[in-house]
């Protein structure tokens, strides 16, 4: 007896699997500063928790719509067009159980077996085994340090052949917290109606931006709002991220046979939290944007204490809490790439990031900055500690 070939050749999460060890060090006694995993430290605002109370008293505990009840599907076609001036149908939504589902579902309703799917590197892990998941084959295209982490549409280019299928844009981005561009989004837009591309644009960090407009591919012109599938969610944005619901926005087309592929796999999401992200995106916003003014403050920080230890460069990211430090300064003979450099960062310094590698470059460490200040400046403290 065997198992799947395609089973086996999916990897865990290297970033759950490493807050996993610093909890255990935790548990152990070992005082580790923890900045492996991209969670809000923030608790769910006060008004969606009360949201969540009146939901159960008000009998929201049972199925719900495959692709979500309908009052959250007009609360998020006001949000398209409030934030994102995208006009959608609530025939044009679909709420699902977070985001990583909706990405899933999307690459299957996409991509037949062989259909090559590009996205920037650094990448979010996940990006590479659900496109393997889906059976098409991934494609990163680099987008080089130089550059802010920028995608360049030239780089994606290249890239691009017959078998291309997809585009996933991710900006604000994780692991680096870049962005793109408006000019080079509209670039990219011109490939995909040339090549007759779709564009799946996870958009999850939208609201944490702190320099500029976040603008969506979506937005160049009615030909590429009809070849994006927008994907985004609570987890981010109002620090809901065990409540596990996220949405996307996709023409008819598309959005059906979502809809139908999470009929069989998922269900349908959480109905009480489906009520408490009603409350959440029609409520008031200033938990959002304290949380987004603590995050600007703590990236400040960080960057600024980065750039003052020799060895280590850092670009400010424009987005996203989420630093991608340059340490290849610090390697030496025993710590020769990433990997080892976070090895040593876990098992010397007590400092839980996840190494570059792992995203698709070799230089870098992820640091997640959804901390306190006092944890990153022990953090600054013990790295300037670093033995040569």
């Amino acid at each position: 007896m065997s198992l799947s070939k395609k089973i086996l050749e999916i990897s865990a999460s290297p970033t759950l699997a490493l807050n996993a060890k610093a909890k255990e060090m935790k548990t152990s006694g070992i005082e580790v500063l923890n900045f492996s995993v991209g969670e809000p430290d923030f608790e769910t605002p006060e008004n969606v928790l009360k949201a969540a109370h009146r939901a159960i008293d008000d009998g929201y505990t049972k199925y719900t719509p495959a692709n979500g009840l309908p009052i959250l599907k007009e609360a998020i076609v006001a949000k398209f067009k409030r934030e994102n001036d995208l006009d959608y149908d609530t025939s044009e939504i679909v709420v699902g159980s977070g985001a990583k589902p909706l990405l899933y579902a999307t690459l299957v309703a996409l991509c037949d077996p062989g259909d090559e799917v590009i996205f920037a590197a650094p990448y979010w892990v996940s990006y590479l085994e659900l496109v393997k998941l889906a059976d098409a084959v991934p494609v990163p295209v680099l987008a080089l340090e130089e550059d802010d982490f920028e995608l360049k549409a030239e780089a994606v280019a290249e890239k691009i052949t017959e078998k291309t299928k997809v585009i996933i844009l991710n900006t604000p981005s994780n692991p680096t917290g870049g962005i793109i561009s408006e000019d080079e989004l509209g670039k990219i837009a011109e490939l995909v109606v040339k090549h007759d591309l779709y564009v799946i644009a996870d958009e999850i960090y939208e609201r944490l931006l702190y320099e500029g407009k976040h603008f969506c591919i979506a937005n160049v012109n009615e030909e590429m709002k009809k070849r994006t599938i927008t994907i985004n969610g609570a987890s981010k944005t109002y620090a809901m991220t065990g409540w596990r619901i996220g949405y996307l926005g996709a023409d008819t087309e598309i959005a059906k046979p979502i809809s139908n592929f999470l009929s069989h796999v998922t269900g349908n999401p959480n109905a009480i939290a489906q009520m408490a992200f009603v409350e959440a995106l029609n409520g008031p916003q200033n938990a959002v944007e304290n949380m987004k003014k603590e995050f600007r403050k703590r990236r400040d920080l960080f960057v600024d204490g980065l750039n003052s230890i020799h060895g280590i460069s850092c670009k400010k990211p424009a987005g996203a809490f989420y630093l991608y430090p340059n340490f290849s300064g610090l390697f030496n003979k025993n710590r020769q790439d990433s990997m080892a450099m976070a090895s040593y960062l876990l098992d010397e310094l007590h400092i839980a990031a996840v190494p570059g590698k792992v995203f698709g470059t070799d230089e870098h460490i992820r640091f997640s900055y959804a901390t306190s200040v006092e944890v990153i400046e022990e953090c600054l403290r013990r790295l300037r500690n670093i033995s040569s």
